[in-house]
């Protein structure tokens, strides 16, 4: 649904009928034909725009950016934050944090997202604060805090996983009561084989930031021209094949999507969810390593529709994270205030405590 809030402006001041006429008699001019003239429905907008101004709980998410002195440059994050915040009737309380200065283990920076209900990573450029994305990718991994990265975000937990995962932070966590949310205290593995590094690729890298690293777990795609950078993107629209589990259940995003309208162009064909999201890239994860790291636990749960080799889509089971998805694509493009974005959806939704009852109820 396009947005319409000068619709709603316009109802409110009596001034829709002035417009209808304009158009009316503008189509006359041009035809003999009987046009008809129906008052728009803006009903749902206008429950939309009470709402926000009566809620009463706040959800608190950290932003982990190299951008932050220009926020405008993370505008369409900010929104579909918002926009999946509005679907959860909570108030967004938008905290920012400078990737550097994780880096330098600043601690202000560092209480701001240890602060946080949920973290976003999103997409950016060069190696300036990668690490700190990495960081704080790491720290809402082991402590199972919501996170979501987006493009680079995607590429920065894809990486750390292949650094640090270990035998303990995989453990299938017990449930509390009834609720399929994990509780991070009760995961203590006490056998020597605790610390042990799933794949402890230590050095592992993007090939963007370093083209030496044994370990190329991200790389530049293979069909683009390193030497002239116009125009050599991987852009626009694509479609991505959402899969299941190893073990056939439904993964997270399989869920979130599959409740989605099909303005996420969502569709199945053949048992296979169908999803176009927007794109904005020129490195992507290393197909020749794929098979290593979605066996150690990080599952690749979308691929690009037409080859299965682009790797789009990565989640940790809901038995080990509450949320830790990421995605190469750019979702936030396509999100609206009546249609969230559905990894952002689930972000905000773990964040607020409410996952579990929506992946039950749509699941």
């Amino acid at each position: 649904m396009h947005q319409k809030l000068h619709l709603i402006i316009m109802h409110e001041l009596g001034l829709e009928m002035v417009a209808d006429k304009s158009l009316l008699d503008n189509s006359i001019n041009s035809s003999n034909e009987e046009v008809q003239i129906h008052e728009p429905d803006m009903a749902s907008w206008s429950k939309m725009a009470h709402d926000v101004d009566n809620f009463t709980e706040k959800v608190t998410v950290a932003l982990i950016g190299k951008y932050n002195g220009l926020s405008d440059s993370y505008l369409s994050v900010i929104k579909s934050l918002k926009h999946a915040s509005i679907y959860c009737k909570k108030d967004l309380d938008l905290v920012w944090v400078d990737a550097s200065k994780l880096e330098e283990d600043d601690s202000e920076a560092w209480e701001t997202v240890k602060s946080a209900s949920g973290v976003i990573v999103p997409g950016g450029f060069g190696n300036r604060g990668f690490e700190g994305k990495m960081l704080a990718a790491n720290y809402c991994r082991k402590n199972r805090v919501p996170y979501l990265g987006v493009c680079l975000g995607f590429q920065a937990m894809v990486i750390e996983f292949c650094r640090n995962a270990t035998v303990n932070d995989m453990q299938v966590l017990p449930t509390n009561g009834n609720s399929q949310k994990p509780v991070p205290q009760a995961a203590q593995e006490t056998s020597a084989d605790a610390s042990k590094k799933l794949l402890g690729w230590t050095n592992a890298n993007s090939t963007e930031f370093d083209e030496s690293t044994p370990h190329p777990v991200v790389i530049f795609m293979p069909e683009i021209d390193k030497e002239n950078m116009g125009g050599t993107m991987r852009l626009g629209a694509r479609d991505t094949a959402i899969s299941k589990l190893p073990d056939g259940s439904k993964s997270t995003c399989e869920v979130l999507y599959s409740a989605a309208n099909k303005f996420h162009g969502v569709t199945e064909e053949g048992g296979i969810m169908r999803v176009s999201e927007r794109h904005r890239h020129r490195y992507e994860v290393n197909p020749d390593l794929v098979g290593d790291i979605d066996s150690a636990g990080l599952r690749f749960v979308g691929k690009d529709y037409e080859t299965r080799s682009r790797m789009e889509v990565a989640e940790l089971s809901r038995s080990i994270h509450p949320y830790f998805v990421g995605c190469q694509y750019h979702p936030e493009f396509l999100s609206r205030p009546l249609s969230p974005s559905p990894p952002f959806l689930g972000l905000v939704l773990a964040s607020s405590g409410m996952l579990d009852e929506y992946l039950e109820k749509f699941g």
